[in-house]
């Protein structure tokens, strides 16, 4: 279990983000198609992925801007990010905010994916939906970068997770 804060209250994660050198868990998450996608839809190429909240909040919002801009550059990577929202108002947003390098990923049908990556929120008012965090796999699903934001309200560090793509 993890403490991370919102807005200066401590809250508690479920486990711990995998660290790097472990191998990516296996995830089943729903894309904007409303299609199952696993991590192995991915094969053969690097993903970053930004864990969130929701799209609908201001700090969310910016971190999927700043990811989309980064893909611009990186063709041989996949920028993944994952939220409780559903994938109707993802797709709606991406849409509204011209976002569109990114794919979205929803846990609509089961909060697996969180449970297995440690980012499920347990207590205080976000119960039951993701923590910030941000995890770059390598081709071979090895974890190459891992970041559990601490205050859920800070973006995460950009810089870092783009250096190792």
């Amino acid at each position: 279990m993890a403490k991370i804060s919102l807005q200066g209250k401590e809250v508690n994660t479920n486990g711990d983000l995998p660290k790097v050198g472990d191998d990516a868990p296996d995830f089943t998450l729903v894309n904007a198609k409303l299609n199952n996608v696993t991590l192995g839809s991915y094969e053969g190429k690097k993903k970053l992925l930004s864990i969130v909240p929701s799209l609908d909040t201001d700090v969310c919002s910016v971190s999927t801007k700043k990811f989309n801009d980064a893909a611009k550059e990186k063709s041989d990577a996949v920028f993944l990010m994952i939220s409780s929202d559903l994938p109707f108002a993802m797709s709606r947003f991406c849409k509204a905010e011209g976002t569109d390098n990114v794919k979205t990923l929803s846990m609509m049908r089961s909060r697996t994916f969180a449970k297995d990556y440690g980012v499920l929120i347990e207590d205080g008012p976000l119960a039951g939906i993701t923590c910030r965090a941000v995890l770059v796999i390598d081709e071979n699903n090895k974890v190459i970068y891992s970041e559990l934001v601490s205050e859920i309200t800070q973006e995460p560090n950009y810089d870092a997770a783009l250096a190792v793509l």
